[in-house]
């Protein structure tokens, strides 16, 4: 039965990888050259999402879609560079994001494919358009969505790792939302592997939450403002120090 449906999903119509390719490739390709670099990070992360979640949906692969996810992500990123939106200050973090960010989306694709049939793709489209509707509107306006909102979005997540690897620092401020994005795909590939069995829904979507509270303790304004300033905050108590003498 698995095989079949596999099968069938890889039968799927040409004009199905096509809207796809659209939606996932072109869309965001426009996005990058119209906006520029203010909205560099969720583009690209925009992309990689769709491209592996919908091509995971439609082929049912976990693989073919972690494949197109990195190679979407790879193309979005060296437009960037090619015409100067945006420089890639770390590669390596870079890679690294596009890797764990494609296996992820890839897996909830996938699950979709093993739940749901011929119509995951479906799923997955209503899904990719739901956040990224939400992301491209927080890009415009970022005060018009409150911060706990998005961080329950794994679209969010990868932008701030992207945002990250952009502006070249290191593993480590990306830690948080490189760890959610990890965690959520070994969550979701493990529902996949148990399908039919509902209850492991229960363990994804705790995982989900707990993985979103940890992105939301990392990247609230308090821990940005701490990670940003800790050479004034040493010299601020230097300073002290000196007037006290």
């Amino acid at each position: 039965m698995q095989f079949r449906e596999e099968a069938g999903q890889r039968a799927a119509p040409r004009s199905v990888w096509c809207f796809a390719a659209l939606l996932g490739v072109a869309a965001p390709t426009a996005v990058l050259l119209a906006i520029g670099g203010g909205a560099a990070a969720p583009t690209i992360a925009l992309g990689l999402m769709t491209a592996a979640m919908i091509g995971a949906a439609i082929s049912g692969s976990l693989r073919t879609g972690t494949l197109l996810g990195i190679a979407n992500g790879v193309w979005l990123a060296t437009l960037s560079v090619a015409f100067d939106i945006v420089p890639i200050g770390n590669i390596l973090l870079s890679a690294f994001a596009a890797l764990v960010a494609s296996l992820s989306f890839a897996a909830r694709g996938a699950l979709f494919a093993r739940s749901s049939g011929r119509r995951g793709w479906l799923i997955a489209f209503a899904v990719a358009l739901g956040e990224a509707a939400i992301l491209i509107s927080a890009a415009s306006d970022p005060g018009l969505w409150p911060h706990w909102l998005l961080v329950l979005l794994p679209a969010q997540w990868a932008s701030l790792a992207f945002e990250d690897a952009l502006a070249g620092t290191g593993l480590v401020s990306a830690a948080a939302p490189l760890a959610a994005l990890a965690v959520t795909a070994l969550a979701t590939l493990f529902v996949r592997q148990l399908w039919p069995r509902r209850w492991t829904y229960l363990i994804m979507f705790t995982t989900w939450l707990a993985m979103a509270a940890l992105v939301w303790q990392a990247s609230s304004p308090e821990a940005k403002r701490a990670d940003a300033e800790p050479g004034k905050s040493a010299g601020s108590s230097q300073e002290a120090g000196a007037t006290g003498e």
